[in-house]
C-alpha cells in the first residue's frame, strides 16, 4: 500500500486544524504557511475532506475551515479513504512460466496472507486518530503486526 502526496498533505493540514482554536475557523492561507504546502493543492485536498464530512468550511468574513468533529474522533483510515480510496493490497499480477504456475492452494495462501495484512493495517489506522498525531506522546506500538 502506498499513500499518495494528497494523503500526506491532508493529514498535515488536519493536524493544523486540530491544534487551532475550535471556536474559529482557520484560513487556508494559515494552513499553507504552517505546512509549507501550496495553497492551491491544499484547496483541492480540503475540498475532498469537506465532501467526505471530515472538515467543514465557512464562507465570508472569518471564513475558513474547521474539523467537522473532534480530532480524537477522526481516524487515519477515514482520511486515507477520503483522499485516496479504499485501503487494499493488490495481488501481484505477473505472467508466470508454466513451471512457475502455483497451484490453487498456493495462490489461496498468498490471498489469505494479504487479507490478514490488510486487516491489521486497517485496524492500526482505525485506532490512530488525528489527535494522536498532534501529541508528543504518540508512539508506535511495540507489538509485531504480521
Amino acid at each position: 500500500m502506498r499513500l499518495n502526496r494528497a494523503v500526506e498533505y491532508g493529514i498535515e493540514g488536519l493536524t493544523v486544524l486540530a491544534r487551532a482554536d475550535r471556536r474559529r475557523s482557520t484560513m487556508l492561507r494559515e494552513v499553507s504557511r504552517a505546512t509549507s504546502i501550496s495553497e492551491t493543492f491544499l484547496a483541492k485536498i480540503f475540498q475532498k475532506l469537506v465532501h467526505s464530512g471530515l472538515v467543514r468550511s465557512r464562507r465570508g468574513f472569518r471564513g475558513g475551515f474547521f474539523l467537522a468533529r473532534p480530532a480524537s474522533q477522526i481516524t487515519l483510515r477515514e482520511v486515507i479513504e477520503a483522499l485516496q480510496g479504499p485501503i487494499s493490497f493488490p495481488i501481484p499480477r505477473r505472467a508466470p512460466t508454466p513451471s512457475q504456475i502455483p497451484d490453487a492452494g498456493e495462490r489461496g495462501l498468498l490471498q489469505q496472507a494479504l487479507e490478514r495484512t490488510q486487516a491489521k493495517v486497517r485496524a492500526v489506522l482505525e485506532e490512530t486518530t488525528v489527535a494522536d498525531l498532534t501529541t508528543n506522546a504518540f508512539a508506535a506500538p511495540s507489538e509485531k503486526l504480521v
